[in-house]
């Protein structure tokens, strides 16, 4: 594959800035950063699209997650095996990326978004205070199965991790928006990491994409966990249905045939 035009980096880069940004405040760049890698790279394989997008995602993820934990302190025997989990399952999920055709993915997104959306449109107070529904073990159980289930999903395919990571620990868990996006940070971290660690070996990644789109998406995570923060809960549940909402048209679209 040849090397991209300028003109293409800095297009890229932007989609990395505006990708970086989503991500940190409610997860779902790859609902940018994914479409503009596959329109700036027609000759890259999905594999190296998948890989370089990890690249470029963990540079914003590990600026948003550090951002996020001294600012907001989540518990850490929460975040902790929803972390350790999360890799595993990416780890899983990207061996299996290059024999899982994406579309085969897009039907069950598009249920999970649209029952995502309509729950959290039709509770207003959903997530805007911390409220925990279990303790002990079942808690730390279910952030486990948590980390495992989507962490897969972000290693085989990917968009919408974030998302899915804040509505499970909200519904579920009974965590606030802000505190349920700071642990989402933390959990994609660990699953953009996972999955690096299957690609880098294969040769996967496009280096000089991957950076220059990381070094934007970096910006972008910082910006976005910053304004997350000082905008609180209710920006962040707001933000949530916006990027949920943009997802169904999206994949809803590409089942229906309409974006062919």
């Amino acid at each position: 594959m040849s090397d991209p035009t300028l003109q293409i980096l800095v297009l890229l880069a932007l989609a990395g800035l505006a990708a970086g940004f989503v991500d940190a405040v409610v997860g779902g760049g790859g609902l940018i950063q994914l479409p503009a890698l596959l329109l700036g790279l027609p000759g890259a394989s999905p594999v190296q699209v998948l890989a370089t997008n990890k690249l470029a995602s963990i540079c914003g993820t590990s600026v948003s997650s550090v951002t996020y934990y001294r600012r907001v302190r989540p518990d850490p025997r929460t975040f902790g095996p929803l972390m350790l989990l999360a890799f595993v399952g990416s780890a899983g999920g990207a061996v299996l990326a290059s024999r899982l055709p994406g579309e085969a993915f897009d039907p069950i997104v598009l249920a999970a978004l649209l029952v995502v959306g309509a729950y959290v449109l039709l509770k207003p107070d959903l997530g805007g205070d911390t409220a925990l529904r279990h303790a002990g073990r079942r808690h730390t159980g279910i952030a486990m199965l948590t980390g495992l289930t989507i962490g897969f999903y972000d290693g085989a395919l990917g968009p919408g991790t974030g998302s899915f990571f804040v509505f499970t620990l909200v519904g579920l868990l009974g965590y606030s928006f802000l505190d349920a996006s700071a642990k989402a940070r933390m959990a994609n971290w660990a699953t953009n990491l996972a999955a690096l660690c299957v690609f880098v070996p294969q040769g996967a990644v496009l280096w000089k994409v991957g950076l220059v789109m990381g070094a934007a998406n970096l910006v972008g995570g910082y910006v976005g966990a910053r304004t997350a923060v000082a905008q609180g809960a209710g920006f962040v549940r707001v933000f949530f249905m916006v990027v949920v909402s943009a997802f169904i048209v999206r994949i809803g679209g590409e089942v229906l045939g309409l974006w062919s």
